[in-house]
């Protein structure tokens, strides 16, 4: 073993025996959102009036009246000075896909020698980062560096505790000077807008004349890996890429199939529980943890919220994992496809929609044949999964995500949905005129007779699907691990509303012709829908090989890689469906596609020049070493006066002149022509990336054979069962 890897290992050992972080301990329900001001902090300190009109706001989409600001402000700060805050901070999500902050003191000179605290209105409400080193994709000239950020009533400001002090951050939207979204809360917020409009249509003529403010829902279950941060620091690949790029496959992986749900290993529990802790403080209702199929892969979900909310908490889920990672010596692992081999990591996106006077309206309910509302929202989200599929297809693309979709963990890149037995039984029905009856639910005897009777559900569940409805919400479970799920639900809430706009309109034309007729009108507008986008309902087994030559023939669309995928999701209908809805202009689109583009090529030559450095300096090096070895050993052998076999030499001496062709190769290929973002991504994938497959394939056959004391990587067991 190297002495690298040696030293990495024997501080992991070490660390197991040490002492974690300081746990916090207590009831839950004393601490859960103490550093959020939220409802009970602003019904302390606001008056009456200011925090009615900030909660109407949060609840009814209501103009917030900016008067208010100042009494806001002033109440925020006291109370987040009161909690050790020196700074304030706005939050914002710009389009790296990550967490952005800028931070400014409460504090400044009162001219005399002293300080004041100052915290105004206008501070709270806007603030001015510079927008110059943000990708933008031509939607502002590069000398156009203003942008502004705005203050989101609907996600509570909260108080993040660091090891020196605590910092106020305020969740905002960020744009341009010109008012162009930047980020991805602009454009969730407008989704959102656009679906509430459009669900109250169609609900008003089922009879409810109130039915309050309308909002998709989000419950999504972040997978991630946790590696001991010695053997990461050993690994150049993980540090920048994120990924080994290098790492042949080890004995023993996940075909035993005994790390789903195994025993949390005591050192990852421990931290499980401290950022349990952090994020029930920040008010994040985290719900589960367990181990996930992988060696070293785990998972943690929280309960369902609105989705701007919940898209605000799953950026400080990861966040928090990262952070508390360090403190147990772990590094956390939120790309797609860490390890070869395994299975990858995803963020299945749990997503529903509804309101507090309605219910989730997505719930079939007992008989789900006689409810007609559900079938309406149900049958409105098959039509636009299936007239958009290139749309949420295109939602979860990025060079990660490309190593995990299709993999067998993970769905295709093949848009279908799942309805299990029950409602497929019921759409069938739907579908050939009538519907008489729908599948009961039962009790499932385990033929133990100590064990209660369980009650079983109308139908089972599928995991190979990439869209499936799992009683009362859809799963899309194609989306990235590392990924926001703020895009995916953008997608998702704009072509729902454009669907519910075409059932509101048809009905309300039945309905003004003769309202006793509605019944009747609701019956052939579900089976017109459902005739017509049947072919992308799938209930079987969405990895099998067949499954893609099926999907051919029924027409749907196979868009295998980032580069496929965005290249099939920038047509007209896209851009038409989102500036119908006022959700994206067309500039705004195409910056995206722009954007999008080019990262794909960066995180591609990022990788391929990390492949090249470390076949030239670390892997071919050993392999020289090697070679150098069993040359003297056979030199040896023959002096000695016995034939030597040279078998050994000969072999890695092969793989060696292998090793250099492909290097010298990926030294010629690894500069990306000028040209469009879309040329050089197609050239990235086509041209590029088979050269640094290459590489890494005769590099992982010869670290197979190589000697363990020269190979200077750690390896995938040491990376995996190190805990």
């Amino acid at each position: 073993m190297s002495i690298t890897r040696q030293k990495a290992i024997e501080s992991a050992v070490q660390y197991l025996t040490g002492t974690e972080a300081e746990f916090v301990r207590g009831k839950i329900d004393e601490y859960f959102g103490m550093n959020v001001f939220g409802e009970e902090e602003m019904k302390a300190r606001l008056p009456k009036n200011i925090y009615r009109a900030v909660r109407k706001t949060m609840e009814e989409g209501e103009p917030l009246d900016f008067s208010v600001a100042d009494v806001v402000a002033t109440a925020m700060s006291g109370w987040a000075v009161e909690r050790g805050a020196t700074h304030y901070a706005h939050i914002f999500y710009p389009l790296t896909g990550s967490t952005a902050e800028k931070h400014d003191s409460f504090y400044s000179p009162d001219g005399k020698g002293g300080l004041i605290t100052e915290f105004s209105g206008k501070q709270l409400i806007q603030g001015e980062p510079d927008a110059s080193s943000f990708p933008h994709g031509g939607l502002r000239a590069t000398f156009e560096a203003r942008g502004y950020t705005a203050w989101d009533v609907t996600s509570p400001a909260y108080i993040m505790e660091g090891r020196n002090g605590t910092t106020l951050c305020i969740p905002t939207a960020f744009c341009s000077w010109n008012g162009e979204a930047l980020d991805k809360k602009v454009p969730l917020l407008r989704s959102m807008q656009a679906l509430n409009r459009q669900a109250r249509r169609v609900l008003k003529l089922f009879g409810h004349d109130d039915p309050g403010m309308i909002t998709s829902n989000a419950g999504p279950e972040q997978e991630y890996f946790l590696i001991d941060r010695s053997l990461y620091f050993a690994r150049p690949d993980l540090v920048s890429a994120g990924r080994t790029l290098f790492g042949a496959k080890p004995p023993k992986g996940q075909q035993l199939e005994d790390q789903y749900f195994g025993t949390i290993p005591e050192r990852v529990l421990a931290f499980m529980m401290e950022v349990d802790t952090i994020l029930y403080k920040l008010g994040v209702p985290v719900k589960t943890r367990h181990n996930e199929v992988a060696p070293a892969q785990y998972e943690i979900a929280p309960v369902f919220e609105s989705s701007n909310l919940s898209t605000d908490h799953q950026q400080l889920i990861m966040q928090t994992l990262q952070r508390v990672a360090p403190r147990y010596g772990l590094a956390c692992l939120l790309h797609e496809k860490p390890f070869a081999g395994i299975n990858g990591s995803g963020k299945h996106l749990n997503w529903s929609l509804g309101g507090p006077r309605v219910g989730n309206l997505l719930t079939p309910g007992d008989t789900p044949h006689e409810n007609m509302q559900f079938l309406v929202f149900c049958a409105a989200v098959i039509q636009a999964v299936n007239k958009h599929a290139v749309m949420l297809r295109g939602s979860v693309a990025g060079a990660g995500n490309d190593h995990r979709l299709g993999a067998n963990e993970a769905p295709p890149a093949i848009i279908s949905i799942f309805l299990g037995e029950q409602l497929d039984d019921v759409f069938r029905q739907i579908a050939a005129g009538s519907v008489k009856d729908s599948r009961r639910s039962d009790m499932l005897s385990v033929g133990v007779d100590t064990l209660p009777p369980l009650p079983k559900d109308a139908t089972d569940r599928n995991r190979t699907s990439p869209f499936a409805f799992t009683g009362n919400r859809f799963e899309f479970r194609a989306v990235g691990s590392s990924q926001s799920i703020a895009g995916p639900q953008v997608v998702l809430n704009t072509i729902l509303a454009e669907t519910l706009d075409y059932v509101a309109t048809e009905l309300e034309k039945a309905s003004a012709k003769d309202p006793v007729e509605f019944n009747e009108a609701v019956q052939v507008l579900l089976k017109k829908m459902i005739n017509a986008n049947s072919q992308v309902i799938f209930n079987g087994d969405n990895y099998a090989e067949s499954w893609v030559s099926e999907a051919e023939k029924r027409g749907l669309p196979n868009n295998r890689n980032t580069v496929e995928a965005l290249d099939g999701m920038d047509i007209e209908s896209c851009y038409s469906v989102f500036e119908k809805y006022n959700v994206l202009s067309r500039g705004e689109v195409h910056s995206r596609f722009e954007i999008y583009r080019e990262k794909y090529v960066k995180d591609v030559l990022i990788e391929a020049d990390l492949t090249l450095n470390i076949a030239r300096t670390m892997i071919f090096p050993a392999v020289v070493r090697h070679q150098k070895l069993l040359a003297e050993a056979a030199t040896a052998v023959n002096a000695a006066g016995v034939q030597a076999c040279t078998a050994a030499l000969e072999n890695v001496t092969a793989l060696n002149v292998e090793l250099q062709q492909a290097i010298k190769e990926l030294e010629s290929e690894i500069e990306i022509p000028d040209g469009t973002p879309g040329e050089q991504s197609h050239y990235a994938l086509e041209t590029l990336i088979p050269v640094v497959n290459r590489v890494r394939e005769i590099a992982d056959k010869l670290e197979l054979i190589v000697a363990d004391d020269l190979w200077p990587l750690p390896n995938y067991q040491e990376m995996l069962f190190t805990r």
